[in-house]
């Protein structure tokens, strides 16, 4: 069955001499894996450089239920950056959430909320000129609402430890240590509250927004099993340092 949907790439590796393996997230499909053969020809009607990370496509796809890759036929760049390709803090936070949505997005259905969740903030993301360092903390936040693991924001003047293994915030410490301390548990309830574009007024040092980071990460690890350890984490301490 010939089909058409948009999609965002999340990864993509060689394959043979000249064919790929593309990771994508679809709006109609969920997750989905494509073979793309013979793209890394000179010929080929496809260019290979539009499967970069969070690149969204438009697809016309040969789709068979059950198949493990899927076939396209054609592809094009839907919503064309002005600034991510070309920014290297842009770049760098685009590999982190690439791989984010990678080692999160299983399912193999369509959710069109959640597609449209992710598209709408990287055009939003491609766009932004400032508070780019905090962007992903506002954005890790609100996928969990996706993925089943929203936290309860119970914060108040007797709970100010967030316990990451239970998802809600506490008065003591945990007798574990998957849980925030005091300063960002604040900051981590403040983001709870957050609209879009309001992490833009929040001003961070760097070793607060990393131990934030670090704690919102374990909260992901716990409650998204098998998701895996993301590599760029290292990439985007460096480049918001």
């Amino acid at each position: 069955m010939i089909s058409r949907t948009r999609a965002i790439v999340l990864h993509h590796i060689k394959y043979g001499d000249t064919s790929i393996i593309v990771h994508t997230y679809t709006k109609a499909y969920g997750r989905i894996n494509f073979m793309v053969q013979g793209i890394r020809k000179k010929n080929s009607r496809i260019k290979v450089n539009i499967f970069q990370p969070l690149y969204i496509l438009d697809l016309e796809v040969y789709y068979k239920q059950k198949r493990q890759l899927q076939k396209i036929k054609e592809a094009r760049n839907a919503c064309p950056y002005q600034t991510i390709p070309y920014d290297y803090r842009k770049r760098s936070m685009a590999l982190f959430l690439a791989e984010l949505l990678y080692r999160c997005l299983q399912e193999e259905e369509g959710h069109p909320d959640l597609y449209h969740f992710i598209e709408n903030n990287l055009r939003i993301f491609d766009l932004k000129e400032k508070g780019l360092s905090n962007f992903h903390l506002y954005f890790m936040i609100h996928l969990t609402k996706y993925l089943g693991f929203f936290p309860q924001d119970n914060y108040d003047e007797s709970n100010i430890y967030f316990n990451s293994l239970k998802g809600y915030f506490t008065p003591f410490k945990p007798n574990h240590h998957h849980f925030l301390d005091q300063p960002e548990s604040y900051l981590f309830h403040r983001l709870l509250q957050w609209a879009d574009n309001q992490h833009e007024d929040l001003k961070l040092e760097r070793p607060g927004r990393m131990r934030l980071l670090h704690g919102m990460l374990d909260f992901y690890y716990l409650h998204n099993q098998g998701m895996g350890h993301i590599n760029s984490y290292e990439i985007l301490k460096e480049t918001f340092r």
